[in-house]
C-alpha cells in the first residue's frame, strides 16, 4: 500500500495536527512541502487539490483529497482509540474541535504567524492586542477545564487535546505567557509524554 500523501506546511500548526496523528497511530506518510509564504497554495495545481487554498490536504488515494485539519483528524481517529466510540463522548470531542476553530485558533495562531513565521510584530501592533484578548479568553477557558481533568474528554487523550495542543503549546511565539496557566503548562507535559510523540519542527 502506498504512504498516504500529506500536504503541509512545516511550521503549520494545523498540518502538525495530522502529521503528529498520522505518526502515532504508525500510518505511513510522505510530506509534500507547500510553502504558504511563497503563495505556492495559490497555485492552479495546488487549487485543484482545495479550492479553498488552504493546508493541510491529505490526499487519501490517488486523485482523492480531504482538507481542514479537523476534519481530516477525525476520518483518520475512526475506529482507534483516539476518538470515542459513545456518542456523547464523540460528541464533546467534536465540542472541542470547533471550539479550538473558532474561539482559540484565530487568535492564538495568528500572532505566532505574524511574529515567528513573517517576522512582523512592529506591523501587526494593533492587532496583534485584539488577538491576544481573545487568545487569553481561550486560554483561561481551557485552564479552567484542566483544573479538574487530566485530558479534554473522558479523562483520556484523544484528537481534542492532539487538535487544541497543536497550536497551544507554541502560544509564547505569538507572544502568549504560559506561565500563568500552570494546569495547561501541566497537560502540554502530559502530551509530550505519548507515545510517538514528534514536535512540531521534526523533519519525517
Amino acid at each position: 500500500m502506498e504512504p498516504l500523501q500529506l500536504y503541509d506546511f512545516l511550521p503549520s500548526g494545523n498540518g502538525y495536527k495530522i502529521r503528529l496523528l498520522l505518526t502515532q497511530l504508525g500510518i505511513p506518510f510522505e510530506r509534500v512541502e507547500v510553502n504558504i509564504t511563497k503563495g505556492e497554495t495559490r497555485s492552479p495545481e495546488f487549487l485543484s487539490k482545495n479550492p479553498n487554498g488552504k493546508i493541510p490536504v491529505l490526499e487519501i488515494e490517488p486523485g482523492k483529497y480531504l482538507s481542514e485539519s479537523n476534519a481530516i483528524m477525525v476520518y483518520l481517529s475512526e475506529g482507534t482509540e483516539f476518538l470515542p466510540y459513545d456518542r456523547f463522548l464523540r460528541a464533546q470531542v467534536l465540542q472541542w474541535l470547533f471550539f479550538e476553530q473558532y474561539s482559540h485558533e484565530p487568535f492564538i495562531a495568528t500572532p505566532r504567524y505574524w511574529i515567528s513565521v513573517l517576522g512582523k510584530a512592529e506591523q501587526y501592533k494593533d492587532a496583534l492586542e485584539e488577538k491576544h484578548k481573545g487568545g487569553y479568553a481561550a486560554l483561561s477557558l481551557m485552564e479552567e477545564h484542566l483544573k479538574t481533568h487530566t485530558f479534554f474528554v473522558a479523562e483520556r487523550y484523544t484528537i481534542a487535546d492532539i487538535c487544541l495542543f497543536a497550536y497551544t503549546h507554541v502560544a509564547h511565539e505569538g507572544g502568549f505567557d504560559l506561565s500563568r496557566f500552570p494546569h495547561i503548562k501541566a497537560w502540554i507535559e502530559r502530551v509530550k509524554a505519548e507515545s510517538r510523540y514528534i514536535s512540531i519542527t521534526q523533519e519525517l
